[in-house]
């Protein structure tokens, strides 16, 4: 009678994701995003240098263009990355409680 109420483990190595943690998907994408936001740093700096090679007028902008953004890209992009990795997983979990989630195989 056991076995019909709680029947024997399936022999496929099949997982189903069911809910993602909104915040820690965030966390996770943050770190990740502002990872990648640190390689476009020496890019920016070098237009910031390639701009001192501008005339007098236009070089100051270009230059605090450049050495500012090199400041504030891995900042822009770990905030972005929270930001729709937490939305990315509320909608990702209402879907799954519709259609039932993503199968992956496990070994």
């Amino acid at each position: 009678m056991d076995a019909l109420i709680n029947p024997p483990p399936s022999l496929t190595n099949k997982r189903r994701i069911k809910r993602i943690a909104p915040v820690q998907l965030g966390k996770m994408l943050a770190v990740l995003y502002g990872v990648m936001g640190l390689v476009f740093i020496p890019f920016l700096l070098f237009m910031s240098l390639a701009a001192s090679q501008l005339p007098e007028s236009q070089r100051v902008g270009m230059m605090a263009f450049g050495a500012g953004f090199a400041l504030l890209v891995p900042l822009i992009y770990a905030a972005l990355g929270f930001i729709f990795g937490a939305l990315g997983a509320l909608v990702y979990n209402v879907v799954a409680k519709w259609i039932g989630g993503i199968e992956v195989e496990v070994e």
